[in-house]
């Protein structure tokens, strides 16, 4: 017999915040818009198509700029400081995790994951770093007058690669989102199914149910 205060299997329970998801969302439109931007600057097909080439390379700009704020002003979310501590976290469950995700093995029981698994701590640590060189380089060719042209050759040279390199890799992150109906709504609603939780995150000490803050 269930008792009164257990929540049904199928309640929803709570995943991420207003402002984390807001977060999320700005981040993705800002990366979207740098994604497309160096599209029509570096392909001559899109280049011809979208063509106003200086009032691309002004959103390109602006957008890049802009691309840490959402992420500095999440940091006021106690949530979201508290994810981020997740994120950088790594334990003998994530190292457990990773040498399954290499063998392909798909037994859920051998993909131990806390809140986040240890897929989603490397890209977040990727993307993050990524971002950081992209906006420092991206900096030295802005502003030409500034250093050496030798600097400014090879800040081009990594900005174009990562830039490409990063284009995959969120080719891919966005694969594995279309992939999970069910991660997706938690990321657009702040909810995720009790069963999710427990089948894809089973060390998630707030699979029982218990509020996130708000903010």
């Amino acid at each position: 017999m269930r008792l009164p205060t257990e929540a049904p299997p199928t309640a929803r329970i709570p995943r991420f915040t207003r402002a984390e998801r807001w977060i999320h969302r700005t981040t993705a439109l800002l990366m979207g818009v740098c994604v497309v931007t160096a599209a029509a600057l570096y392909v001559p097909e899109f280049a011809q198509l979208v063509g106003r080439r200086a009032l691309v390379v002004r959103l390109h700009e602006w957008a890049g700029l802009a691309l840490p704020v959402p992420v500095l002003a999440g940091l006021a979310s106690r949530a979201f400081r508290g994810d981020l501590g997740r994120l950088n976290r790594f334990g003998p469950h994530d190292r457990r995790w990773l040498r399954a995700a290499l063998r392909r093995d798909r037994r859920r029981a051998e993909r131990p994951a806390g809140k986040f698994n240890a897929g989603q701590k490397i890209y977040a640590a990727w993307i993050a770093g990524a971002t950081l060189v992209m906006l420092g380089t991206g900096l030295l060719m802005w502003f030409t007058h500034l250093t050496p042209v030798q600097w400014r050759t090879s800040a081009t040279f990594v900005h174009d690669w990562l830039a490409l390199t990063i284009g995959i890799v969120l080719a891919g992150h966005i694969g594995m989102a279309l992939g999970d109906p069910e991660a997706r709504r938690g990321m657009r609603t702040g909810a995720v199914s009790r069963e999710w939780a427990e089948r894809e995150h089973p060390l998630w000490r707030d699979r029982t149910g218990r509020a996130h803050s708000r903010w």
